[in-house]
């Protein structure tokens, strides 16, 4: 069987390097770009694997890639980097169809699973994963300010934001920030992000 392909389109070389070195390592086939628009000039032929890219680039950014793929009929897994403060564009991205985000810096682990779990969803039969089930019955017992606060930080709000919109202290938003961060088990704010996209929640 052949290693599976990863897409990666960036506008830095120096990141560009590191991700292949890392996918390589790690046993994946890599294609690099430095723009979108060198990937949809290979479009006259079929693409397998699945396909990383930064969300912020100049002429094409990641989202506009997106909707480009996806009007052309090329369903193939997407993930995108982000830098910070991205959040807001990853929702976008992730309710689009993208199948994940990682923020950069990242861990290389992280970026290996986010990958594999592309590339499994994109051969997968639809069914409901069981872990986006338990997230949403955790997601259920938030009280209706820990909701809140969520609704906020998934659009990319931070504790002053949040505290100025629902008139309370970026201190008492940090508390039901960690109160959302224990009852939905989440890892990081990454995580959190993207289950409550995929749950619906956004």
């Amino acid at each position: 069987m052949a290693p599976a392909l990863v897409h990666v389109i960036d506008d830095d070389p120096a990141m560009r390097d590191s991700v292949a070195f890392l996918l390589d390592t790690a046993g994946f086939d890599v294609r690099l770009y430095e723009a979108g628009t060198a990937l949809l000039a290979r479009l006259t032929r079929p693409l397998r694997g699945c396909i990383l890219t930064d969300i912020r680039m100049p002429d094409l950014d990641g989202l506009a890639l997106f909707r480009s793929l996806r009007s052309a009929g090329h369903t193939l897994p997407i993930v995108m980097m982000t830098g910070h403060g991205d959040v807001p564009l990853a929702v976008e991205a992730m309710k689009l169809g993208a199948c994940d985000f990682i923020e950069k810096p990242f861990d290389g682990e992280a970026l290996l699973r986010a990958l594999q779990a592309a590339l499994e969803q994109g051969g997968s039969n639809g069914s409901v994963d069981p872990i986006l089930q338990d997230f949403m019955r955790r997601l259920a017992t938030l009280s209706e300010r820990e909701r809140q606060v969520l609704d906020h930080l998934v659009t990319g709000g931070t504790s002053k934001e949040i505290g100025r919109r629902l008139r309370i202290s970026p201190r008492t938003v940090e508390i039901y920030r960690a109160k959302v961060m224990a009852k939905t088990r989440a890892g990081s704010l990454q995580e959190l992000v993207r289950w409550a996209v995929l749950a619906g929640f956004v």
